[in-house]
Parts: C-alpha cells; structure tokens; sequence
C-alpha cells in the first residue's frame, strides 16, 4: 500500500510537531531546575548532539529506506533473521503506551486554559491545593477532558498524513512558536531576566553526578520522540530525493531552540513574580499559575497563551504517538485509516480512564503496586525500558545489520567527513549509552 508523501516543509514540520512536546515545555524546565540549571543544560545539550541527533538520522534512515510501517522496515531491511528483526518494528507500541497518560495531561491543560480564563490562584499553596484536588477527587473533569483530547486526536489521525498530520502541524507548530516567541519577548523586558539567563547558562557543576547524565540521555530520547517508531512513519513519507540530515538537523534545532526558550521565560517569570526556579513536575501546574497571578490580568492573558502553547505542543507530539501503530494496522492487515485510528484511540482512552482513576481518592488504593500507581508505572515502563531498547535496537540494527553499503549510499554523500565518527558513534556509543540509561532508570545500577 503507498503511503501519501509529507511536503518538505510538511514533514519538518510534523517531525517538529512530533519532538516538540510537553517534555520540551513542561518537562525540560522543571529537570534544569533540579539539576542546578545550567551544567544540566550543557550536559543535555552534548546528548542530543552527541547521541540523539545520531538516532534520529539512523531512525529516519530506516524509514525512509522501508518506505512502509515501523514492522514491515524492519523486516523488509534485514538481510536475515527476519521473522525477529520484524519485533524491533513493534516499539511503536510505546507511543500508544505513552498516550495512556499523555492524553491525561493534555486534559488537565485543557482543564486549565478554561480555568485560566477567569481565575488565577493567589499563592502557590492555594495553587497546588488546586491542582491536588483536581487529581485526586475531580474524576469527571478529568474524563470530560481526557476524552476531549481523544476526539480531537481521533479526528486529525483519521484524516490521513496530508489532510490530517500535515494540516494540523502547519498551523499548530508556527501558531506555538508565535505564542512562546511573544512571552519570551514580554520575558527580556522584566528585572529577572538577567537570573534566568544565568540559571539556565551559567554552570553549577556540584549539581552534577551519574544520575544527570542517565536524565539527559533519556529526556532527549523523550522529547526527540525517538524510539517509538514516530519519525520513522514520518520519514517513510520523504520524498526520495530528501536530505535526511537536513530535516534532522532542523528537527533537533527547532526541538531544542524551543526548550531553551520555554525555559528561559518560565524562570524568568519565576524568578519575576515568584520564589525562583521552582522543582519538580509541578512548576507548569502550580508554580506558575501562582507566578501569572502576580502580573494583574495581563497574567490571565498569558496564562491562557501558555497553556494553549502547551496544549497545541502536546497535540502536534499526540498524532505522532499514535500513528506508528496505525499504519501498521492500514499496511498488513488492509485496515481503513478510519478503523485503526478509531481502534487505537479507544485503546489509549480506556486505559486513560484507569490511569486517572489509579490518581483518584477511593479507587488509587486498588491501582497501586510496588510503590507506584498505574498512571507512574506506565510512565516508568514507557520511559525506563522501552524507549531506551528502541533506541537500542535501531542503533544496532543501522550499525550492523543493514549492510554498510546500503548505509553509505545514502549517508556518505549527506554526512560528508562526519559519516565516519557518525557510523561509530551509532555502533559503540549509543548502544551502550542506551543499555545504561534503561538499566539505571530500571535501578539496577
């Protein structure tokens, strides 16, 4: 079955749309924060380069050679064992596994762009009174907005790559980056500014140990959505005359531009009206609305600005998390888009029901286990062994099993001189750093 080509512009934007995330708005801030700022920032920075942007190339490779679902690439490229390699194609059931609590929290920002609109808590203790109330007692607002984020996900997914992913990222993504461009400039005219600058670039190297590294590694893989087949469905779409370090090159800068920007702001925003860079996941839900609290109704405005930004970052990454599974459903079993879409959307809102309830006073007793409730568990599971063996396996998989010719076509010609420390950096760096990042985030090291 051929699957309908992105336009060049269409798939940098969608593969834009797919890495920036909540982790880049939401996630990365909150980790500088806990990690001193900017030694963490440094470290990142040399991950993504180092190793991210080298999976990223190596997953769009695979695609872009395969040309069909993340399981037919795998299999259609391997020279042998291809009943096994076939396997590897199913990392795009972490994408489906993440959306399980993704689109929870796309829920709550919903929830809090209505909210936001007339009412901003006056202290940070009234805002995470707020905030635990929600998660703990408010189930039908949680589903009411749980399930709105899956009828808009449903309703882009179904209308296919070109009507549906493409159209969305071609106003989501610059509409979010004209929001986050119009606070950061509102930011640099504010006394802290000059703090936060520091904060995010000026480093603290007694903040930084084993366990930083281990983050960096895995929130890169994170908000680069690589290792759940994401880019790889994205890149089967390239035209055949593509550049593929190209669109990688201006994925990862996009995805890490934002990330500073988005960090940058909040802390100055922080360090502005609040009591410096708060920790922890709770910065975006109850530090900050605190924080707009304090800047009059222009903090209405801008606290709705935000979360809209957070929601349009969280839907543009959304698409993309669940289509790998849904071509894969269109390629080998001859599904219309309209059942695997709708298939795979009631999968993860289902199971969103269970991860909200695992949250909810009365209920979390029976939804939790070793320490963690459902909702914790398939965030560790996803983040902790899934994503760390998709990343795994492609590294291997480009590094070894496609033969070194098939690579060099296409690479060599692209990569110029760097295709060589790129090629090694793929067979002996990656691998192992991946093979470290899950056994220290299972806790085994």
């Amino acid at each position: 079955m051929k699957i309908a080509r992105f336009s060049r512009i269409g798939f940098i934007l969608a593969a834009a749309g797919s890495a920036v995330g909540l982790g880049n708005i939401w996630k990365f801030p909150y980790i500088a924060g806990e990690y001193g700022g900017g030694a963490f920032v440094l470290v990142y920075l040399f991950t993504v380069l180092l190793i991210g942007f080298s999976i990223m190339i190596a997953e769009m490779l695979i695609g872009y050679l395969g040309r069909r679902d993340t399981v037919t690439c795998f299999e259609k490229l391997a020279p042998k064992h291809k009943h096994l390699w076939k396997l590897a194609g199913f990392q795009g059931l972490a994408g489906l596994f993440i959306m399980i609590f993704y689109s929870v929290v796309i829920g709550w920002i919903f929830n809090y762009i209505v909210t936001s609109l007339s009412y901003l808590p006056a202290s940070v203790k009234e805002s995470e009174e707020i905030f635990t109330a929600m998660l703990h007692t408010s189930f039908w607002t949680q589903f009411f907005y749980h399930t709105l984020s899956f009828i808009g996900i449903i309703y882009v997914l179904h209308k296919g790559l070109k009507g549906g992913i493409e159209k969305l990222n071609m106003y989501l993504m610059p509409a979010l980056m004209i929001i986050l461009a119009a606070m950061f400039i509102y930011a640099t005219t504010l006394d802290a500014f000059g703090q936060a600058v520091s904060f995010m670039f000026s480093p603290d190297w007694s903040k930084i140990d084993a366990d930083a590294f281990v983050t960096a590694v895995g929130h890169a893989f994170f908000t680069l959505s690589l290792g759940m087949g994401a880019i790889m469905t994205y890149a089967a779409s390239l035209d055949k005359e593509a550049n593929i370090v190209k669109s990688a090159f201006w994925v990862v800068f996009l995805d890490t531009t934002i990330a500073i920007v988005a960090g940058l702001m909040l802390f100055t925003f922080l360090y502005q009206y609040g009591s410096g860079p708060a920790k922890g996941p709770g910065l975006v839900f109850i530090s900050l609305p605190a924080a707009f609290y304090e800047m009059g109704i222009i903090g209405n405005i801008f606290a709705v600005l935000f979360f809209i930004a957070l929601a349009f970052a969280g839907l543009t990454s959304s698409v993309s998390l669940v289509e790998p599974m849904v071509q894969y459903f269109i390629d080998r079993f001859g599904w219309s888009r309209l059942k695997a879409t709708v298939s795979m959307g009631t999968f993860f809102w289902l199971f969103g029901i269970v991860a909200i309830l695992s949250n909810i006073d009365g209920a979390k007793e029976f939804l939790t286990w070793g320490g963690k409730n459902f909702f914790d568990w398939v965030d560790y599971f996803t983040a902790a062994v899934m994503l760390p063996i998709g990343g795994f396996l492609m590294a291997v998989f480009v590094g070894f099993v496609i033969p070194r010719s098939e690579v060099e076509a296409v690479m060599k010609p692209q990569l110029k001189w760097a295709f060589q420390p790129w090629y090694f950096s793929l067979r002996y760096i990656t691998p192992v750093a991946m093979f470290v990042v899950m056994l220290s985030l299972m806790g085994v090291l």
